[in-house]
């Protein structure tokens, strides 16, 4: 329950910045908007039924994620200006490839939107039977630091029952194919 007020109240807040607009009637509007999203949406955005632990630990650690968010779209936006203003050269931009591994369809989905709000990186397509996600950056140069990010938002947001299995490879050089 208190997963769906929390949702709730953060489309109506999305809606209110949206509009720039904190009026009586357009909190109403975007709360009304939010809960028939919510109907409709309800088999994707509530997969199965969360557990106390995990929303508890969206609530702590949201202030992080968001800390998070807002430096990679500081950093992006910076990065992106000094190629626009011609401080640097556009050498390499390019797709990188991350792993899905054992990760959640809602928490691919919700870090897939997480790597997009950045400027400078969008996501192109998410790619099931490969189990990997194609992220065009516009500086490729480290394509690790890309794979590295998107795991901290993964760890993040999925807890518990929704983190992800290990995943057993077999070790590299030991002659098994």
């Amino acid at each position: 329950m208190i997963y769906t007020i929390v949702i709730a109240l953060a489309l109506t807040l999305i809606y209110a910045l949206m509009l720039a607009s904190f009026a009586w009637p357009d909190l109403v509007t975007g709360a009304a908007l939010s809960i028939s999203l919510m109907v409709v949406y309800r088999k994707t955005l509530f997969p199965v039924r969360p557990s106390g632990e995990y929303v508890l630990h969206i609530l702590v650690y949201l202030p992080k994620l968001i800390a998070m968010l807002v430096a990679d779209i500081v950093k992006g936006t910076w990065q992106v200006t000094t190629f626009v203003v011609g401080l640097r050269k556009l050498d390499n931009p390019g797709v990188v490839r991350i792993p899905l591994g054992n990760h959640s369809r809602p928490g691919i989905g919700i870090v897939g939107l997480f790597i997009t709000l950045s400027p400078g990186s969008f996501l192109i397509d998410i790619d099931w039977d490969a189990r990997e996600m194609l992220v065009h950056v516009i500086d490729a140069s480290n394509p690790d630091t890309t794979r590295a990010d998107a795991e901290k938002y993964y760890r993040l947001w999925e807890y518990g029952s929704h983190m992800p299995a290990p995943i057993d490879r077999p070790a590299e050089g030991n002659g098994a194919s």
